[in-house]
């Protein structure tokens, strides 16, 4: 499979406009879409009345169960795909 990388925008409506030409075969694709966390802070919906905050998974595995509640949060300017790297440099001694 090869990847490509372009900038699209989402209209109002929902719809996902390329803005640049492909020079890709016409066929079937995978569309993997990558939000910025910026564009998510500016976003037009209306913020509902605050919930109160729950754990977002339940471990099923009894001596987990409080990791993901007192686990800290991840700074705003975490990036998963360069800690995976850099853990696999570490790893394979790169």
């Amino acid at each position: 499979m090869q990847a490509y990388k372009l900038n699209a925008t989402i209209d109002e409506s929902g719809h996902l406009i390329i803005d640049e030409p492909l020079n890709i075969a016409p066929g079937k694709v995978e569309v993997i879409i990558l939000q910025p966390v910026s564009s998510l802070e500016n976003s037009t919906e209306t913020p509902t009345e605050s919930q109160p905050e729950k754990p977002r998974r339940k471990s099923k595995v009894k001596a987990f169960e409080g990791l993901f509640e007192n686990a800290p949060p991840t700074p705003p300017d975490f990036d998963p795909d360069r800690a995976r790297w850099e853990a696999l440099k570490e790893k394979h001694n790169l």
